[in-house]
């Protein structure tokens, strides 16, 4: 195949799922495990730190605001990263690098180092989400990614009922067993165990100029489906590559990569504001309106466990129905169940709306992972991904001190409106602006069965 025509993408979806699929699952899973259970950790200790430190609501909000910051910086060095690097390396690096800070803050010793180390952390974990994202939607089969990539995040996002469990049983023991938690989500650096078995993205190759190094990683995979499958089916024939060019910033002047990443930023923007206003403040409005830390702590530990069921949800209609659709009814349900949450202090309802706010929210990111890099070509899609991506986790740098002054000013259950206010925008411009992409994958899914 001559270097002026690419095929990587081609190849790649018509491949049955494998042994490295299920392998580059286990692992994907392992490291959003650890993102997801380090992602809530300052959120369920701040009712303790708070007291033990004699700060106020406003020290919690300005942390968990430059927390946001740390993530919109890591999402755009790693979408830049990805892009010079590689996907696989990048994976490794920003592993590493939240794993080590998250450990860090075992060690702080009041508000201003827990806001310092929680910055750095913050930016590892969005950096690897990121990445993590664009890897799947790279390997796996176009018909077939955004069933696995909701499975991958199943697995995952039972990192945070996990951590809220144990943050419940740990956090009460004593003065200063908040720390644990700390050490628990910095366990995600043996993810680098996984490594070695996962396999640099063919396309990312094919899109530096590396196509002998693209052209041995596919052979080494059709080999391994071919042993474990029979033959394949033939691959679509190579279409003709723009030459290989150094991706950046000034992608940003290209229609076709700015107007996706502008609705992604709404959609990242919305969600981020929207959710984080949820669970990152839960546990600390509760126990504001009298109900004692041990039980917030534990009542939002219940209402997660609908997360991994929503993944679960996401899965069974991600690549049956169009995502955007899929995308713009989650949000309504949350924007509902939300708003239910905020109007009752009764335990049950508090974990059943919780439950459903949960359940719902963890299907919406399930299918906007799988959703956002389909908008990009391979030249765009990391920088794309990451800079949408970014721009929704800045966002919030604004969301809780908004929430901040919207509790002290008006008070708690205007706190729901605004939470249920922004799942509606993101909906309505989904609906409105959201490219479909459920024709391409019906495309690539009745190529593979031919």
């Amino acid at each position: 195949m001559p270097h002026s025509a690419t095929n990587s993408a081609n190849r790649l979806d018509r491949l049955p799922i494998s042994t490295f699929h299920k392998t580059t699952i286990v692992a994907l899973a392992f490291a959003y495990f650890f993102e997801f259970a380090d992602i809530n950790t300052f959120a369920i200790t701040a009712p303790k730190v708070r007291v033990l430190w004699g700060s106020d609501v406003s020290h919690i909000a300005y942390v968990t605001s430059l927390s946001f910051v740390g993530m919109f910086i890591g999402s755009v060095v790693a979408g830049g990263l990805a892009d010079r690097l590689g996907r696989k390396r990048t994976l490794m690096l920003t592993t590493m690098w939240f794993s080590v800070w998250s450990l860090a803050t075992v060690f702080a010793w009041d508000m201003l180092s827990m806001g310092v180390f929680r910055v750095l952390t913050s930016a590892g974990l969005s950096a690897m989400t990121v990445v993590a994202v664009v890897y799947l939607n790279e390997i796996f089969p176009r018909a077939k990614r955004g069933k696995f990539q909701a499975y991958v995040i199943m697995i995952g996002i039972c990192g945070t009922p996990a951590t809220n469990l144990i943050a419940s049983l740990v956090v009460p023991m004593g003065e200063q067993t908040w720390r644990l938690v700390y050490l628990w989500g910095a366990m995600g650096v043996l993810f680098l165990l996984f490594l070695r078995r996962l396999v640099e993205s063919p396309q990312w190759l094919e899109s530096r100029g590396r196509h002998d190094e693209a052209e041995a990683v596919l052979r080494d995979l059709e080999s391994q489906a071919t042993a474990e499958h029979g033959e394949l089916p033939a691959a679509d024939e190579p279409v003709a590559a723009e030459p290989a060019a150094k991706p950046g910033l000034r992608m940003l002047k290209q229609k076709k990569f700015l107007f996706p990443t502008i609705l992604l930023s709404v959609l990242w923007i919305t969600q981020t504001i929207g959710f984080f206003g949820f669970s990152s403040w839960a546990p600390t409005l509760l126990a504001a309106e009298g109900v004692s830390v041990e039980d917030s702590i534990f009542f939002v530990a219940l209402t997660t466990v609908g997360a991994p069921l929503g993944s679960f949800l996401a899965a069974q209609v991600t690549d049956r129905f169009e995502r955007k659709w899929c995308l713009v009814v989650f949000g309504l349900v949350i924007a509902g169940s939300g708003l239910l949450y905020g109007l009752t202090f009764l335990p049950v309802l508090v974990v059943v709306f919780g439950f459903m706010v949960n359940l719902f929210e963890r299907g919406y990111t399930a299918l906007a992972y799988a959703y956002s890099p389909e908008l990009y070509d391979t030249r765009g899609r990391s920088l794309g991904t990451s800079i949408s991506y970014g721009v929704g986790r800045l966002s919030n740098a604004v969301g809780p001190l908004i929430i901040a002054a919207l509790y002290s000013g008006y008070g708690y259950m205007t706190v729901f409106y605004f939470i249920a206010g922004t799942w509606i925008v993101g909906a309505l411009a989904l609906a409105v602006f959201g490219p479909a992409t459920r024709k391409l994958r019906l495309e690539a899914a009745a190529a593979q069965t031919a």
